[in-house]
């Protein structure tokens, strides 16, 4: 989707809640859009308004751990990813957000394990590579660095942009 068709997906979502608000859904469905042009606030307050209404909703508190993660709420980010594990275990992108909360939180032994394991059950998740790259390079690990950094790049081109944009370099 290009950005004025998210733009447009959040009108119509807009209507969506009008007509009917209490259903979390919407909410989380808007969360995404704002998600995906990089408009973490609102993201947040679409979250957190899901889980008050549908806190079953299993993709809510994973987008939620992210929204978190990136805007710095490291400690909240973490819960989130907690109880996303609960009810996902198998899901690569709780675990890749997780591991990026390890990485911005220093513990990179912890980072590099979740990245792993999101890895285990997406083997080509450039966030996750890129991010175990990042931690084992601070850990002082440079080859498994370059080989993870590499491959991320290769399936994502900019995917260092992302980190910048996230807070992580």
């Amino acid at each position: 989707m290009r950005k004025g068709e998210y733009d447009l997906a959040i009108k119509a979502l807009d209507e969506a809640i009008k007509l009917n608000p209490n259903y979390g859904g919407a909410f989380a469905n808007r969360a995404g859009a704002y998600l995906k042009k990089n408009e973490y606030d609102r993201a947040a307050r679409d979250y957190d308004e899901a889980i008050r209404l549908e806190p079953n909703l299993e993709a809510v508190w994973n987008g939620r751990c992210w929204t978190r993660a990136i805007l710095g709420a490291l400690q909240a980010a973490l819960e989130d990813c907690t109880k996303a594990l609960q009810s996902e275990p198998n899901n690569a992108a709780v675990y890749d957000s997780r591991g990026l909360i390890y990485l911005k939180m220093g513990q990179l032994g912890a980072a590099i394990d979740d990245y792993s394991s999101a890895l285990r059950f997406e083997p080509k998740l450039a966030s996750a590579l890129y991010g175990r790259g990042l931690a084992k390079l601070k850990k002082g690990d440079k080859a498994g660095s370059d080989s993870d950094i590499s491959a991320a790049k290769t399936i994502q081109a900019k995917i260092g942009d992302d980190f910048t944009r996230f807070g992580v370099q």
